[in-house]
């Protein structure tokens, strides 16, 4: 029954897709990056509703003063940061850990193939984070989210055909290896 499972995964992110473009950019992110002010007021009232948002507003305001002067740092200037390493620390504790979540049995493979699987799901957990934390401020959230959910609702499609067609063709079992390191790369980059 792991069909009917990643079936679910997928029917979950496509609903989240169908309402993404109901939803307003993240007003910080409209003041801060974009500099679009008035876009951040109106993304304000369409989230909170009609009312004063100046507090906020001037508080953001604030923030992008503070801000002004410092310099945006690259993926390689943020791993050479002391400041950071609990945040790294934890994350790589997380992309360790997904060795132990279950997606190398899907594919149905061979269980001394298995471990290069993990370690290939832990690559590809990585690949995403570097990936999105380097394009994330030129394209912004909306649109990552918007990729991330289409390329996860397409290659769930190609994962359930590899997966019911894998007894039949004994290759399509690497395929859905692959399928699935596509995918955990598409979700680390959008959602």
């Amino acid at each position: 029954m792991w069909n009917v499972l990643l079936s679910f995964s997928g029917l979950v992110a496509l609903i989240q897709l169908l309402f993404l473009p109901f939803f307003p950019e993240s007003p910080p992110y409209l003041l801060l990056q974009k500099g679009d002010k008035a876009g951040c007021l109106k993304a304000m009232k369409q989230l909170w509703g009609e009312g004063n948002y100046h507090t906020e507003f001037d508080d953001m305001m604030k923030e992008k003063a503070v801000t002004k002067g410092t310099k945006i740092m690259n993926v390689l200037e943020v791993l050479k940061e002391p400041s950071v390493y609990p945040q790294l620390s934890t994350m790589l504790l997380l992309l360790l850990s997904l060795q132990l979540c279950g997606l190398s049995a899907t594919a149905n493979l061979q269980e001394s193939i298995i471990p290069y699987v993990s370690l290939g799901v832990a690559i590809s957990e990585l690949i995403s984070i570097i990936f999105c934390s380097s394009i994330i401020d030129r394209f912004g959230r909306r649109i990552l989210l918007w990729g991330g959910y289409l390329l996860m609702a397409l290659i769930l499609v190609l994962l359930e055909t590899s997966l019911l067609l894998s007894d039949q063709f004994l290759w399509m079992r690497y395929c859905s290896v692959i399928l699935i390191f596509l995918f955990l790369i598409a979700y680390g980059i959008g959602p």
